[in-house]
């Protein structure tokens, strides 16, 4: 099925996007950065429309998202096609493919509805590749299911533009955004992208009430010293320092196979630097068994959340709203 675009301009004949913010100026014939919007006649179509490349039921701390709905079940989706071009990429299947890709399956809004429904999930994610690029499927399944009482969650790369996230108010309950460095340089020379973009767009998310939480992929020589950790941590605990914070260890991948994999170490640096400016909830990503999977309380330290990868084996708050310390009464910021 092809659509119209949601978020476009006319411009004497060309057409630019404003799905994302590469707010790509498409000339007649031609696709934008995403290579999944076409201008055709002056009119912006989307090609990849209920085209699924992946879908699964995981538990929402594999997307990762640890304080918000714990131990629920979500229904992932992905399509194909990606806005960045991260040499790094661990999707890469997916994210640098077409819609010649072997493994695609048309669906509709309908078809996600009840897919929710017979597999029993709490909620509805849109991943694996970026959610923006097929952000008008995502936007009409998403008012569906969220009529019928699921939840919605994103995991992006944060380059939706303003109008984009205005597009899911009230729909978006929470978002994983991957800031992938700090650092404009590393950006432009690994993502082919904006870092500023970004930030702008974790920002909006924030003041839009949507349930933000950051991952940040530690690559060993290109965005782990201490000072880029540092300066991250502090835009973030200037955001909020409720925000919840995944440092993830990395693994060779695509085109970055000569980088080895992250020290545990440098994963327990980048916390305590996190703790140390004031990140009240932090985590080690992709450290199985490591004591900062668990959520504890910022406050005292009681293990509120006790985890084990993507697994939640117990859940330790006073059920209030919002939930609460059962050692010391503080308020924390977790959507059960």
């Amino acid at each position: 099925m092809i659509v119209r675009s949601y978020l476009y301009e006319k411009l004497n004949g060309d057409v630019r996007c404003k799905t994302c913010w590469h707010r790509c100026i498409i000339k007649e014939g031609k696709t934008g950065i995403c290579r999944v919007r076409k201008n055709e006649g002056g009119e912006l179509l989307v090609l990849n429309y209920g085209m699924a490349s992946s879908i699964a039921l995981d538990p929402i701390e594999k997307k990762p998202l640890n304080n918000f709905k714990p131990g629920s079940k979500v229904l992932s989706f992905g399509s194909v096609s990606c806005n960045f071009r991260c040499l790094h990429c661990q999707n890469f299947e997916i994210a640098f493919a077409d819609l010649d890709y072997s493994y695609l399956r048309e669906i509709d809004p309908d078809t996600v509805l009840r897919m929710c429904i017979d597999r029993r999930a709490d909620g509805v994610a849109w991943t694996y590749n970026e959610p923006a690029i097929w952000h008008e499927f995502a936007l009409d399944s998403s008012k569906l299911v969220k009529e019928s009482g699921y939840y919605v969650v994103y995991v992006t790369n944060g380059y939706m533009t303003p109008e984009a996230v205005d597009q899911f108010e009230g729909v978006l309950d929470a978002a994983n955004v991957d800031v992938k460095a700090f650092s404009e340089d590393f950006y432009k020379k690994i993502c082919k992208a904006k870092l500023e973009h970004v930030l702008e767009t974790v920002e909006y998310l924030h003041r839009k009430g949507v349930f933000v939480e950051l991952t940040y992929l530690i690559i060993p020589g290109e965005n782990d010293s201490r000072e880029e950790l540092r300066d991250f941590c502090r835009w973030v605990a200037d955001l909020s320092p409720k925000i919840p914070v995944h440092f993830s260890r990395f693994h060779p991948d695509y085109k970055m196979l000569d980088k080895p994999p992250t020290p545990v170490e440098k994963i327990e640096e980048a916390v305590e630097i996190a703790k140390k400016e004031g990140i009240e909830y932090v985590y080690a990503g992709n450290v199985w068994g490591h004591r900062y999977e668990n959520t504890y309380c910022p406050n005292c330290g009681e293990l509120l959340i006790e985890r084990e990868g993507f697994y939640v084996y117990n859940i330790n708050l006073v059920r209030d709203n919002p939930p609460k310390c059962p050692n010391c009464g503080y308020a924390q910021n977790i959507i059960l």
